[in-house]
């Protein structure tokens, strides 16, 4: 039974709930063309929850296969805005873009986790929020993104609800974890079961 587990992924916010929530993990960053499978999934007209769990396990399968016998956690997260998938912002003017059209709406933040073993997926989860957002002001959300650029151009939808961002919410319904980007109390339940974390 493995003794820790690796984190398939590059996100710093994943790192710190594990680290915050004592589990011993290496990290390892997968290769993987996420624009490429996200356009071809859409192409398809698949779910963004889908979508999210896709590339959770393909991220996670990645490195699985080259280290047998161990628990790999790969995870994604999509935010769907009435059928729309939004992406992390490519640019300042992007993110304006994206919050404008967010601001005084809900939307939902789809936040997807796949571990394998062996290359096969043993487990997975997708935790879902609803969030609305207030109807903030253009200057605002211009100010916002200008004081923030380095932070959020690594979120999706282009805020982080964990910094300065809670200020664009009205109220979010769900778990805050799945919020970040990992649904990690069904993450633990998971490993307390399979005697990674200690009961």
């Amino acid at each position: 039974m493995p003794q820790s587990i690796i984190l398939a992924s590059g996100s710093s916010i994943r790192a710190d709930m594990l680290t915050q929530a004592g589990i011993a993990f290496e990290v390892m960053k997968p290769r993987v063309d996420e624009e490429s499978v996200k356009v071809g999934m859409l192409a398809e007209q698949a779910k963004p929850r889908d979508i999210a769990d896709t590339l959770a396990e393909i991220k996670a399968r990645k490195i699985s296969d080259k280290m047998p016998g161990v628990f790999v956690l790969g995870c994604d997260q999509v935010l769907d805005h009435r059928g729309t998938l939004l992406s992390k912002p490519e640019t300042p003017e992007d993110a304006v873009t994206q919050l404008t059209a967010l601001r005084g709406d809900t939307h939902s933040l789809l936040s997807a986790a796949v571990i394998c073993e062996n290359g096969e997926p043993i487990w997975r989860h997708i935790g879902q929020v609803r969030v609305r957002m207030r109807d903030a002001s253009d200057a605002y959300i211009q100010d916002y993104v200008d004081r923030n650029w380095d932070s959020i151009r690594h979120s999706v939808g282009g805020y982080k609800i964990e910094e300065e961002g809670v200020r664009l919410m009205a109220s979010i319904e769900g778990d805050y974890f799945s919020v970040l980007g990992m649904p990690l109390l069904q993450l633990l339940a998971f490993l307390t079961v399979r005697g990674v974390v200690q009961a």
